[in-house]
Protein backbone atom coordinates (compact mmCIF):
# COMPACT_ATOMS: atom_id res chain seq x y z
CA UNK A 1 0.00 0.00 0.00
CA UNK A 2 1.21 3.47 -0.81
CA UNK A 3 0.95 6.24 2.48
CA UNK A 4 0.20 9.66 0.93
CA UNK A 5 0.81 12.92 2.70
CA UNK A 6 -1.87 14.04 4.78
CA UNK A 7 -1.77 17.83 3.08
CA UNK A 8 -0.83 17.08 -0.50
CA UNK A 9 -1.90 13.46 -0.99
CA UNK A 10 1.54 12.51 -1.96
CA UNK A 11 4.22 10.56 -1.46
CA UNK A 12 7.39 12.08 -2.65
CA UNK A 13 8.68 15.59 -2.98
CA UNK A 14 5.98 17.97 -5.12
CA UNK A 15 6.99 19.26 -8.38
CA UNK A 16 6.65 23.21 -9.38
CA UNK A 17 7.70 25.50 -12.11
CA UNK A 18 7.77 25.39 -16.19
CA UNK A 19 11.13 23.87 -16.61
CA UNK A 20 11.52 20.35 -17.70
CA UNK A 21 15.45 20.58 -18.07
CA UNK A 22 17.23 18.47 -20.61
CA UNK A 23 17.50 13.96 -19.75
CA UNK A 24 14.84 12.63 -17.80
CA UNK A 25 13.96 15.03 -15.77
CA UNK A 26 12.07 16.71 -13.39
CA UNK A 27 9.81 13.04 -12.28
CA UNK A 28 13.03 11.10 -12.85
CA UNK A 29 16.24 12.49 -12.05
CA UNK A 30 19.99 11.96 -10.76
CA UNK A 31 20.38 12.61 -7.16
CA UNK A 32 23.86 14.09 -7.37
CA UNK A 33 21.67 16.96 -9.65
CA UNK A 34 19.69 18.22 -6.59
CA UNK A 35 22.98 18.11 -4.30
CA UNK A 36 23.80 21.69 -3.61
CA UNK A 37 20.27 23.09 -4.35
CA UNK A 38 19.23 25.96 -1.83
CA UNK A 39 16.01 25.57 0.22
CA UNK A 40 13.88 28.06 0.52
CA UNK A 41 11.30 28.46 3.53
CA UNK A 42 7.70 29.52 3.33
CA UNK A 43 8.48 32.63 4.24
CA UNK A 44 10.87 33.11 1.46
CA UNK A 45 14.29 33.33 3.25
CA UNK A 46 17.11 30.67 1.92
CA UNK A 47 18.26 28.79 4.74
CA UNK A 48 20.81 26.62 2.99
CA UNK A 49 21.61 23.51 0.60
CA UNK A 50 20.78 20.19 0.40
CA UNK A 51 23.85 18.53 1.09
CA UNK A 52 22.91 14.67 0.76
CA UNK A 53 19.53 12.88 -0.48
CA UNK A 54 19.50 9.75 2.02
CA UNK A 55 17.56 6.24 0.62
CA UNK A 56 16.25 3.95 2.34
CA UNK A 57 17.46 1.17 0.87
CA UNK A 58 15.13 -1.88 2.37
CA UNK A 59 11.91 0.36 1.13
CA UNK A 60 13.44 1.62 -1.87
CA UNK A 61 12.47 5.46 -1.33
CA UNK A 62 13.85 8.56 -0.59
CA UNK A 63 14.08 9.07 2.73
CA UNK A 64 14.99 12.29 3.48
CA UNK A 65 17.31 15.19 2.11
CA UNK A 66 20.28 16.75 4.35
CA UNK A 67 19.97 20.67 4.84
CA UNK A 68 23.31 22.11 6.06
CA UNK A 69 22.97 25.33 7.20
CA UNK A 70 25.97 28.14 7.93
CA UNK A 71 29.99 27.48 7.78
CA UNK A 72 32.01 28.11 5.87
CA UNK A 73 32.93 27.46 1.83
CA UNK A 74 29.50 25.05 1.42
CA UNK A 75 30.33 22.94 4.83
CA UNK A 76 27.35 23.21 7.09
CA UNK A 77 27.72 23.67 10.70
CA UNK A 78 24.31 22.17 11.50
CA UNK A 79 22.66 19.33 9.57
CA UNK A 80 19.18 18.81 9.49
CA UNK A 81 17.19 16.07 7.98
CA UNK A 82 13.79 17.36 6.37
CA UNK A 83 11.72 14.10 4.88
CA UNK A 84 11.61 13.95 1.49
CA UNK A 85 7.53 14.51 1.27
CA UNK A 86 8.03 17.95 2.97
CA UNK A 87 10.09 19.20 -0.06
CA UNK A 88 8.88 20.92 -3.04
CA UNK A 89 11.21 20.62 -6.18
CA UNK A 90 10.95 24.05 -8.35
CA UNK A 91 12.38 23.64 -11.28
CA UNK A 92 11.79 27.57 -12.50
CA UNK A 93 14.32 28.72 -9.65
CA UNK A 94 16.12 25.57 -9.81
CA UNK A 95 15.44 25.31 -5.41
CA UNK A 96 13.59 23.33 -2.85
CA UNK A 97 10.93 24.99 -0.89
CA UNK A 98 9.99 23.55 2.10
CA UNK A 99 6.34 25.05 4.07
CA UNK A 100 8.30 25.65 7.13
CA UNK A 101 9.64 28.95 8.28
CA UNK A 102 13.28 29.10 8.71
CA UNK A 103 12.72 29.83 12.43
CA UNK A 104 11.40 26.70 12.75
CA UNK A 105 14.19 25.63 10.80
CA UNK A 106 16.69 27.38 12.83
CA UNK A 107 14.92 25.94 16.49
CA UNK A 108 15.49 22.54 15.73
CA UNK A 109 18.71 21.56 16.92
CA UNK A 110 19.69 19.41 14.13
CA UNK A 111 22.78 17.74 14.05
CA UNK A 112 26.86 17.90 12.95
CA UNK A 113 28.76 15.87 10.76
CA UNK A 114 30.54 13.67 13.33
CA UNK A 115 27.10 12.95 14.86
CA UNK A 116 24.00 11.75 12.99
CA UNK A 117 21.31 10.25 14.75
CA UNK A 118 19.88 6.72 14.26
CA UNK A 119 17.96 7.32 10.83
CA UNK A 120 17.62 3.47 11.16
CA UNK A 121 15.56 4.61 14.50
CA UNK A 122 11.50 4.76 13.97
CA UNK A 123 10.99 7.20 17.22
CA UNK A 124 13.36 9.64 16.05
CA UNK A 125 11.91 9.32 12.18
CA UNK A 126 8.26 9.96 13.68
CA UNK A 127 9.24 13.51 15.07
CA UNK A 128 11.36 14.74 12.73
CA UNK A 129 7.80 13.54 10.06
CA UNK A 130 5.81 15.45 12.98
CA UNK A 131 8.05 18.33 13.23
CA UNK A 132 7.54 18.98 9.62
CA UNK A 133 3.87 18.08 9.54
CA UNK A 134 3.91 14.93 7.44
CA UNK A 135 2.85 11.52 7.97
CA UNK A 136 6.53 8.82 8.21
CA UNK A 137 6.60 6.87 4.40
CA UNK A 138 7.04 4.13 5.98
CA UNK A 139 3.74 4.09 8.22
CA UNK A 140 0.68 1.84 6.56
CA UNK A 141 -2.55 3.03 6.14
CA UNK A 142 -3.73 1.12 8.75
CA UNK A 143 -0.97 2.36 11.16
CA UNK A 144 -1.93 5.73 9.83
CA UNK A 145 -5.64 5.58 10.35
CA UNK A 146 -5.54 4.29 13.97
CA UNK A 147 -3.40 7.12 14.43
CA UNK A 148 -5.89 9.27 12.96
CA UNK A 149 -8.51 8.39 14.80
CA UNK A 150 -6.65 9.00 18.30
CA UNK A 151 -5.78 12.13 17.30
CA UNK A 152 -9.71 12.93 16.71
CA UNK A 153 -10.34 11.39 19.67
CA UNK A 154 -9.17 15.10 21.55
CA UNK A 155 -5.40 14.25 21.38
CA UNK A 156 -3.34 17.37 20.52
CA UNK A 157 -1.20 17.20 17.11
CA UNK A 158 2.26 18.79 17.60
CA UNK A 159 1.69 22.60 17.21
CA UNK A 160 3.58 23.51 13.44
Amino acid sequence: MTTLDPQSGRTGAQIVGGGAGDGPGPEVMDAATLDGNKVITSDGEHVGKISNIMLDVRGGRIAYAVLSEGGFLGMGNTLHAIPWNALTLDTAEKCFRVAITAQRIKDDPGFDKDHWPSMADTTWGTQLHDYYGRRPYWSSDTTLAARDAGLSEGNNPVDL
